[in-house]
Order: structure tokens, then C-alpha cells, then sequence
């Protein structure tokens, strides 16, 4: 359980009042004090970065009596490289690499997944299992180890994590040798478990950050990840390209174009783990201070909090619950294209693994590019604004395909087509839509302890991953690969259609 910072609301504060969901998500209330940083927090000797959290909290009460912060304020290249805002960015730097590194697990093994699951006798279901097993992975252990952040602090949640990452890439890289499908889902397994620590991380960049500031740096962490899963691919085909039908051996060591990626992985685990274990500063919570006067601000936003839904739980809950959703479709959509997307290529455009895993790795990097231009957009448009729009966008590019047929038919379908579809889906429409439901979750949840919402917010988005991708595997299988584009669109319009009709609400829970 949670430590002793934390208590349990009796009817009143935000979220009091439906206690079978609080039991369930584990959202028990803190102290609302509106106080920078959070009391009940230290971060190493609390004196010697007292001055920085100082500086946050003046910058919040810079902005008293102006326009509300419509979504991304300011421009992440103008303001991640310094101290403001950051209690220690030093720590934010490594945070940053073991999500890069997380990810890239899914980035660089993205063009030998199908070519490997075929080698070992497996059809697009089992690519899907293959795929889902990460995820699967991810979702048994988020909660544990968001927990864990709370209980043991970061630094040892963390090495633990990444050790059993290192595991696993150093069994991945024996699953051709060993010929197994089934060793295959359980090294899968093992990597996602190891990986599983973006609720960790997030939780921990919300409490070295101020409250307004918090959604760019997010942006910052999640171009990170999104680099790690969408450029990364490109190394993979690299590998593909360069050991395509060559194998080398030295007694158990096996090189080949499936071992190569695991073990360059596995180089990439070791180097965060010594990251972590030299220069990552431990984070431990202590008790609260005394709890302050609730503003006017707050005590608007808590009965708004607290009004009772159609449903039987609090509008708080429900918009929880809500965004988890939200992060389940746009996760789940993208999770359908790592599953088919190279087979799509080569059904239907006639694209190697290697074509297909660089016109998705060019995409990622435009993508990023949009991620860390999310300053600008944020100075036009809201969270809310940010989230329809990018489902908008990834939606259009999803049904373009729709209509395709495959070369096998005699269709001869256009090149630009698949890129501009990628690009509409990679390069603008995910990034921008999934980042901003991100940073909204983290602002509906407050300054309440992120780690363990953060936790099941990552499951949340696993479960997507192991959902769709089996699904798109068996509709692929026996019904047509098209047929997947028109259900993932249906359940992005139906996504569009929640947020706008919540609009209001998500707006002001997360001000």
C-alpha cells in the first residue's frame, strides 16, 4: 500500500465518495495543498534542491490572474534544456534513456518480427500473439511496479526493471537457434515485463515538475518513447539487410539478422543499467506537511469532481476511466499497424521488411519532429483540441487503405499511397493525439501520488496492444486485412465522439 502521506477522503475532496472504483484504481486522495513541490516528497538532500523547487513554484504564481495554460505552453526546445522547471534534470536525462531503451525493444524488433515468425512456421495469428506477448508482458507487471515507485523508490524499481530487460533481449536473441514459437511469446513476455516502468517514469517527471509546466516535459518523455518505437525500426532493417541468409557461429553464440537486434539491445540494457546505478539519484516520500487552505479554484473543481454520473461513480472516476479509454483506442490502433504493417507492405504494395521498416522509421522521426513542436501547436489550440484533431488525422490515413486491394488480385497500388498514409498516421495524427491524452490524464489526476494511476494508465494502453493485435491477427487470417483498417476507424470516431461530448468537463478537471 501506499505510504503514510496518504489518506482516505470521507465524502468530501476529489474522487470521495465512490470507494469501490478508488479501491479498484488504488486513488486514494492526498493533501491538496496547493503547494509546490508536493509535501510529500524529497528528493535526495531536500536543501539542495529547495531553490529549484522554489523557482517552479514562482513561475506558477507568475501566471495567478492570467489566461489559463491551453495545453502546451511553452516550447520544449526553449525550455527542456534548462533547470526551470525541473527539480533535477539530471535525472530527467536518464529517466529519458531507460524509456528510449524500452521502447526500442518494440522499434528495432518491428521488421524481423514477421519474417522471423514465419521462418519458424507461424501465420499473422501468431505474429499477433507474438506482438501481444510484449504487451501482456507490460500489463502484469505496470501496476506492481508503479507501486513499487511509491514503496522502494525509483532508482530501485527501475534497476530491477531494466535487469529483467537485459534478460530478456539475451533470450530473444536465441529463439531462431531454439525454433520455438512458444519461446518466442515468452521471451516477448519477459521484455515487455522488463519495459514495463512508462507509468514510472511518468509519474516521476510529474513530481519533479510544476503543474503548468508538467505536459511539455511529458511531450518531451513520451518524443522520447515515441522515437524508441517508430525511428528504431530502421536499425532492425539494417540488420536484416546486412545478415539476410548469412549466420555465424561461436559455439553457443549465434549471430544472424534475428540475434544481431537482440543483442545490440541487450548492449543498450547494460549501458542504462550502469546510467542508473551511477548516476541516478534515489527519490523516497516522507510525511506531509501541515495541509493548507483549498483555494476557490480547487474548491470548484472538487465538486465538480464529485457530482455523481449516470454510471454510479464520480465524474472524477468517470473521466479517469475515460481517458484510460481514450488511450486504449489511439495505443490499440497503432499496435494493429506494428502487427501488420510489414505484411500489409508486401501484400499490398509489394515492400521487403526492410522497405517497410524505413519508410515507418522516416515517419517516426517526422513524428518526433511534431512531438517537439507541440510548444507551438499548444500556443493555438487545448489539450481537448489536440487529442480530436490527431485521432482526426490518424483516422483519415487508417481508412485510406480500406479500399485497397492486394498485388496477388493484380492491383498495382501507388507507393505514395502507403507513405502518405504512414505519414498521416506516424508522422502527425498518433503523436500529437495520444501525447496530448497523455498529459491531459496527468492533469485530471493532479498532485495526487501519479505512480500507481500511472501504473494502470500504462496497462490500460498494454491491454490495447494485446487486444488489437490479436484481433487484426485474426481478421487478417480469415476474413481480409482490410476489414482491420474499417474497424480501428469506427473506434476512433467513436473516441472523437466521447471527447467532444466531454469537452467541458476534462477541461475543467484538468485546469
Amino acid at each position: 500500500m501506499l505510504n503514510a502521506d496518504i489518506h482516505t477522503p470521507r465524502g468530501g475532496g476529489r474522487g470521495g465518495g465512490d470507494d469501490l472504483l478508488d479501491a479498484a484504481l488504488q486513488t486514494p486522495a492526498i493533501d491538496t495543498a496547493p503547494t509546490f513541490p508536493p509535501a510529500s516528497s524529497s528528493y535526495g538532500d531536500r536543501a539542495k534542491i529547495e531553490d529549484a523547487y522554489q523557482m517552479m513554484e514562482d513561475g506558477d504564481d507568475d501566471q495567478q490572474g492570467q489566461a489559463p495554460d491551453r495545453g502546451f505552453t511553452q516550447s520544449i526546445a526553449s525550455t527542456v534544456m534548462t533547470a526551470e522547471g525541473l527539480a533535477d534534470p539530471k535525472g530527467f536525462w536518464i529517466i529519458c534513456s531507460v524509456v528510449l531503451i524500452g521502447d526500442m525493444n518494440r522499434g528495432v524488433l518491428f521488421p524481423i518480427m514477421w519474417p522471423l515468425v514465419e521462418e519458424l512456421g507461424g501465420n499473422s495469428v501468431w505474429l499477433g500473439y507474438a506482438v501481444g506477448a510484449f504487451s501482456f508482458g507490460r500489463i502484469i507487471a505496470s501496476p506492481s511496479l508503479g507501486r513499487w515507485s511509491i514503496e522502494k523508490g525509483y532508482s530501485t524499481t527501475l534497476v530491477t526493471s531494466t535487469s529483467v530487460m537485459l534478460v530478456g533481449c539475451i533470450l530473444f536473441a536465441q529463439v531462431y537457434s531454439i525454433g520455438s514459437l512458444w519461446f518466442l511469446i515468452a521471451s516477448q513476455i519477459i521484455l515487455g515485463i522488463g519495459s514495463a516502468t512508462l507509468g514510472v517514469t511518468r509519474a516521476y517527471v510529474a513530481e519533479i515538475t510544476a503543474t503548468r509546466q508538467r505536459t511539455t516535459y511529458i511531450a518531451w518523455l513520451t518524443a522520447v518513447q515515441y522515437g524508441g518505437f517508430t525511428v528504431t525500426p530502421i536499425f532492425g532493417a539494417l540488420f536484416t539487410y546486412l545478415l539476410d541468409g548469412k549466420r555465424f557461429q561461436a559455439g553457443f553464440f549465434v549471430l544472424d539478422q534475428y540475434s544481431a537486434a537482440a543483442y545490440f539491445m541487450a548492449f543498450l540494457c547494460s549501458i542504462a543499467l550502469f546510467l542508473l546505478l551511477t548516476g541516478f539519484q534515489a527519490r523516497y516520500r516522507s510525511k506531509p506537511a501541515a495541509k493548507g487552505k483549498k483555494s476557490k479554484a480547487r474548491m470548484e473543481q472538487d465538486e465538480v469532481a464529485n457530482r455523481m454520473t449516470f454510471l454510479g461513480i464520480t465524474v472524477y472516476n468517470a473521466a479517469l476511466l475515460g481517458c484510460m479509454l481514450l488511450n486504449v483506442s489511439t495505443k490499440g490502433s497503432i499496435g494493429s499497424f506494428e502487427t501488420m504493417g510489414v505484411s500489409f507492405a508486401e501484400s499490398h504494395f509489394g515492400l521487403g521488411a526492410a522497405t517497410a521498416g524505413l519508410v515507418v522509421s522516416i515517419n517516426g522521426m517526422i513524428g518526433v519532429c511534431s512531438l517537439l513542436s507541440m510548444g507551438i501547436i499548444g500556443r493555438f489550440l487545448t489539450d481537448i483540441q489536440m487529442i480530436i484533431g490527431g485521432i482526426t488525422v490518424c483516422a483519415l490515413g487508417i481508412i485510406s487503405f480500406a479500399t485497397l486491394q492486394s498485388v496477388e488480385m493484380g492491383a498495382e497500388n501507388a507507393l505514395v499511397h502507403y507513405v502518405l498514409g504512414i505519414f498521416m498516421i506516424y508522422g502527425v495524427g498518433y503523436p500529437i493525439g495520444h501525447t496530448a491524452v497523455i498529459g491531459l490524464f496527468s492533469k485530471v489526476v493532479g498532485r495526487r501520488p501519479q505512480g500507481t494511476l500511472q501504473g494502470w494508465f500504462a496497462s490500460a494502453g498494454s491491454l490495447a496492444r494485446i487486444l488489437f493485435p490479436v484481433m487484426s491477427g485474426y481478421i487478417s487470417e480469415y476474413d481480409d486485412i482490410t476489414t482491420v483498417f474499417i474497424v480501428l476507424t469506427v473506434v476512433l470516431v467513436i473516441s472523437n465522439v466521447f471527447v467532444a461530448l466531454s469537452r467541458n468537463t476534462l477541461e475543467t478537471l484538468s485546469k
